[in-house]
Order: C-alpha cells, then structure tokens, then sequence
C-alpha cells in the first residue's frame, strides 16, 4: 500500500467518524422556552451568599416578554418586548431602576426579515437617535 493510499483511507476513516458527531450536534433538542422563567444567579465564592442577577421571561408562544438586570437586590434596568404581526420584535421598552420609562426602541425589518432600522425615542416619544443596520458578506 502506498503512502497516498493510507493517507487518503485516514482521511475517509477520519470522515466516517466525523458526520455521526455532527448529526449528533444538530439533533440535540431546543429547549422549550413556552412560560419559561429563566433566573441567573451570582454566588460569592467566600460567603457562598447567592444574589439574583438576571431574570429573563417567556410567554406561552416561546418569545421572550421580559428582561431584568439586577445590581445587588436592587433593579438595574428592565425591558419588556413587543411583537408585530409578523412574528418579529417590533418595540422594546426599556425601564431605569426605578421602574421608569426610560426609552422607547421601534424596529424595521428588511425583506429578508433582518433588522433594517431602529428608531429610539425618549418617554415622551421624541425621536433621540436612527440606526441603520447593513449586511455586508464576505463571500462575493
């Protein structure tokens, strides 16, 4: 046998072994995020004393309503979600630490159903800030 001739059946062997693995990767179940509560928690290594650092909420559609940051015990910021008619974020309400209406972010989709635009206003509804997303592929 050849030296090319064992190189090329490693090769295949290594192949063979390979696509189970990534079978494998791709059948691992989602997580079902219906009325999914997730809580994220900080532990002192020295004290072991656990502080709540994060909540994210669900609803019964799996889409995500509600975040939480917290500092401490004490609330940092909080976002609650918005979706339009077609399934996409279509406003995000962010709250300060005293549960406040701080600002207000409206998004635009593009066809390919991607961000297009974000507009950001103030409480009150003035328009504060336009950002414009832009796709740029290296494969060309």
């Amino acid at each position: 046998m050849t030296r090319n001739m064992k190189k090329i059946l490693t090769l295949a062997a290594a192949l063979l072994l390979a696509v189970p693995l990534l079978r494998a990767q791709e059948e691992q179940p989602k997580i079902n995020k219906k009325n999914l509560v997730i809580k994220e928690w900080n532990t002192d290594a020295r004290t072991n004393n656990r502080v709540l650092d994060h909540i994210t909420t669900y609803n019964p559609d799996g889409k995500k309503v509600e975040e939480i940051e917290y500092t401490g015990s004490r609330q940092k910021w909080r976002k609650r979600y918005e979706y339009g008619t077609d399934g996409k974020v279509s406003r995000e309400l962010i709250y300060d630490e005293h549960n406040r209406l701080n600002n207000i972010k409206k998004f635009q989709y593009n066809e390919f159903g991607r961000k297009k635009t974000q507009y950001t206003y103030d409480a009150k509804g003035k328009l504060l800030t336009v950002k414009v997303y832009e796709y740029i592929t290296e494969d060309a």
